[in-house]
């Protein structure tokens, strides 16, 4: 069952791919997610809109907190950048998506740094709108592998951990990328 769940994201994935990728490139992803992007040895891109959500939930229809997470989301985006060299990218791009998000009035939730001051870095920022948050985006920031998710729509930073281990989106308790979570 769990190869026929892996299949039919797999397919999914790759229609929006398709679909997507005659859109505008990448309009909501900061510019420095971005040069990281183009500076990539492979990528890992696919948008779910709200139907295709619905259409993926389904396929673990009993998690219940998953499903009333759901109703609330009008889009998820999940942009994976591998990296042949451990911190072979510019670090200095992660500044700049902080600076970007502070400077158009975005919160940061969660500002996660490894200790001794290793660069890898889990940071969460939300966009409240009529007093409610409407956008939420996520980077983490690993050696080899940079991760910017973004999800629209009404969510709460809760129903985040709701959404971790599914849709491409690695596991997230209190802020920390659980690690096995069998997330690539």
């Amino acid at each position: 069952m769990r190869l026929a769940n892996t299949l039919l994201l797999v397919l999914i994935a790759i229609s929006t791919a398709t679909v997507s990728s005659a859109q505008e490139p990448y309009a909501g992803i900061p510019r420095g997610v971005e040069a990281l992007r183009q500076s990539a040895s492979s990528k890992t891109e696919f948008t779910l809109d709200h139907s295709m959500l619905v259409l993926a939930s389904k396929l673990d229809s009993n998690n219940e907190d998953l499903l009333r997470v759901i109703v609330g989301v009008s889009g998820l985006s999940v942009h994976r950048y591998h990296f042949h060299e451990s911190w072979g990218y510019d670090l200095e791009m992660l500044g700049t998506v902080k600076d970007e998000y502070n400077a158009e009035g975005w919160h940061q939730l969660v500002n996660k740094h490894e200790k001794d001051g290793d660069p890898g870095a889990t940071d969460v920022w939300v966009h409240w709108q009529n007093d409610a948050i409407s956008n939420v985006a996520i980077l983490l920031a690993r050696p080899n592998e940079v991760t910017f998710i973004e999800v629209t729509g009404s969510i709460s930073p809760l129903d985040l951990s709701h959404l971790g281990g599914h849709f491409g989106i690695p596991k997230i308790e209190g802020g920390v990328r659980v690690p096995g979570s069998g997330q690539h």
